[in-house]
């Protein structure tokens, strides 16, 4: 099963995250199958950029968007 979720960069206590798509079970920060895009949690306001088009594409094939995902995606309509 597919889900759509953050995976963690950056140096230590500056993360910034990759919005990916990736096997639900998979590690954190292992292989994915797409880049939807990045979220930065540290610059005012928290920098967010997603492309929804993929988003849509992966969801309506079944892959499950991550709580911090879901909130991310209604911030960015």
């Amino acid at each position: 099963m597919l889900a759509i979720r953050l995976t963690r960069l950056g140096a230590k206590k500056r993360p910034v995250y990759r919005v990916v798509v990736t096997e639900r079970a998979g590690a954190r920060d292992g292989k994915f199958v797409e880049i939807l895009g990045h979220y930065d949690p540290t610059t005012e306001p928290a920098t967010v950029q997603i492309d929804r088009d993929r988003a849509e594409f992966w969801m309506a094939r079944g892959a499950q968007p991550s709580e911090t995902v879901r909130s991310l995606l209604k911030k960015t309509k």
